[in-house]
């Protein structure tokens, strides 16, 4: 994964998973840690494969 910051759209592609689910998970506090930018949320990949590798998941 590049070094750039990821929008919700590009880590619901990355991660398989719709949208609404990821701003679901981050209002129950869950899933990769995002940050504000401006009035947009955005995730770095390292903190993305992180969060995946602490799931388990290959």
């Amino acid at each position: 994964m590049s070094s750039r910051l990821l929008s919700i759209e590009d880590l619901s592609e990355h991660l398989g998973v719709p949208v609404n689910t990821l701003y679901k998970w981050r209002g129950k506090g869950y899933g990769p840690a995002g940050r504000r930018v401006g009035k947009y949320v955005r995730y770095r990949p390292e903190d993305v494969d992180a969060w995946v590798e602490a799931q388990g998941v290959a």
